[in-house]
């Protein structure tokens, strides 16, 4: 028998069990199926639950678990009891998560912990106060307590928050055979996992090696000789989107995690960074419409704090675009074709700064926007911005001066829209990239400064112009 051959031997192969799809065709949890389980959790029916409900996928349980009731989701849980796969609720808001983990026994918690990948576990224990958690740590295993302690003492979004502690590591005067075996002895493995990591007795990161390597390599191979530098491993410390840049630039499948000496602690997996990658994106369109964190979980008066900010600072730019208004109140008098007009200068030149805000914050997100690229894009942007204020200029200024039977009116509103295209593509990049140099995130404080620069230009540039032109007509 073959190296290849007797490292691949049969495994213990089981049939898959059926997997009933509870979804239609738009992606929806089906209705039929949302009332019978509803029903079951009404009639206490354990049996139907058991055999439809806790054989889900963690995510499809967690998508049912968000569409039936608050009152069910705790009934659902303990009619489940053991069998409740504790992993769905990293699939739910964090508002559902904690309304279900508040009614468990810390005891019923600790046991289902044990059960989790440590990113998974870290994940639920992370929001909970601190005397819970303390409780639920203290009833687990002493290395799986100390593995879950260390994650939790890094910063929050931080890839020691995301890793997984759980990884297969060799030294490297171990052979191929030595470790295949190891691999296939060992039971506190990971489930799944792409590439083992070698290091020195200190486990300090020396290099790691692919599986495929592993299985094409003669079984009296020293580690050492197979194995690569380790690709781009990670500080802990490292923020998580920083590390989710990192597996998108170099398209990797996991990547070490290392403490400041250089010492394995875990390993950041592609499952993690697409859910760090999905989370950034919503963090960073929350942030574009002033909404915070908010989630759709969130009850009325959350719901409102976490809007309320924003609107309170939209009011007072408001107040200082009106106050420009109010300095040509004699013009608007006189010529009420301005009045129904400036509406229009002002609604356009928002709408291109959004678009051009939007492209530049999301650039500098994922860092394709920096010093070295910035004049270019600006010039890029000023150039599209002359071109709109050309083009809806002169279809503006055509129109207002057939409505109004007036082609001063359309040359003014025309040269109005002009300047505040031109205003607009200028707010949409630079404040961006000034609120980023001075260390304010761009997707928080953007909007609103960039509605307010093309409120003021708008109105000032319109009613300003028509000012002078009358008054030497």
């Amino acid at each position: 028998m073959s190296d290849l051959e007797e490292d691949l031997r049969p495994l213990d192969h089981r049939p898959e069990e059926d997997h009933e799809d509870i979804y239609d065709e738009d992606g929806s949890i089906r209705g039929d199926f949302l009332a019978l389980v509803c029903a079951a959790i009404a009639d206490r029916d354990v049996l139907y639950l058991r055999q439809h409900v806790a054989k889900l996928h963690e995510s499809e349980l967690g998508h049912l678990i968000e569409a039936i009731q608050p009152d069910q989701r705790v009934a659902l849980v303990r009619l489940l009891g053991d069998d409740f796969d504790m992993t769905a609720l990293t699939e739910v808001d964090e508002g559902i998560r904690l309304q279900i983990v508040e009614q468990m026994p810390n005891a019923q918690i600790a046991a289902a912990i044990g059960e989790l990948d440590s990113d998974d576990a870290v994940y639920i224990l992370e929001d909970l106060d601190q005397e819970d958690r303390e409780e639920i740590l203290a009833q687990l295993p002493f290395t799986e307590r100390v593995r879950l302690r260390r994650a939790l003492d890094y910063p929050e979004s931080s890839a020691g928050r995301r890793m997984q502690t759980e990884f297969v590591a060799v030294p490297p005067f171990w052979t191929v055979g030595q470790t295949i075996d190891y691999m296939r002895d060992e039971e506190e493995l990971p489930e799944s996992f792409t590439q083992i990591f070698v290091i020195d007795p200190t486990f300090k990161l020396l290099g790691a090696v692919d599986l495929d390597r592993i299985l094409r390599t003669k079984r009296q191979t020293k580690i050492e000789a197979v194995m690569r530098e380790t690709n781009h491993p990670i500080p802990a410390h490292m923020d998580q989107e920083e590390a989710a840049q990192l597996f998108e630039q170099y398209d990797l499948l996991s990547a070490a995690v290392v403490d400041e000496g250089g010492r394995l602690v875990g390993v950041l997996t592609i499952d993690d960074v697409v859910d760090v990658i999905q989370e950034e994106a919503e963090e960073d369109l929350m942030r574009l419409g002033g909404v915070g964190d908010e989630e759709l979980s969130d009850t009325i008066p959350e719901t409102s704090r976490s809007r309320v900010p924003w609107l309170l600072v939209n009011l007072l730019t408001a107040f200082l675009a009106a106050s420009v208004i109010s300095l040509f109140e004699a013009t608007i008098e006189q010529i009420v074709a301005l009045a129904v007009l400036m509406p229009i200068v002002a609604g356009m030149g928002g709408n291109a700064g959004s678009q051009t805000m939007t492209v530049t914050v999301r650039a500098l997100a994922t860092r394709n926007l920096d010093i070295h690229n910035a004049f270019r894009v600006v010039r890029r942007e000023v150039g599209v911005g002359l071109v709109n204020g050309m083009i809806f200029g002169v279809l503006i200024g055509v129109v207002a001066g057939l409505w109004f039977q007036d082609p001063n009116i359309g040359g003014i509103i025309a040269t109005a829209m002009l300047i505040n295209m031109l205003a607009a593509a200028l707010a949409g990049i630079m404040i961006p990239l000034l609120l980023d140099r001075v260390g304010i995130d761009p997707a928080v404080a953007s909007a609103v400064f960039v509605t307010t620069v093309t409120d003021i230009t708008g109105f000032f540039s319109f009613l300003g112009l028509a000012t002078w032109w009358f008054s030497i007509s």
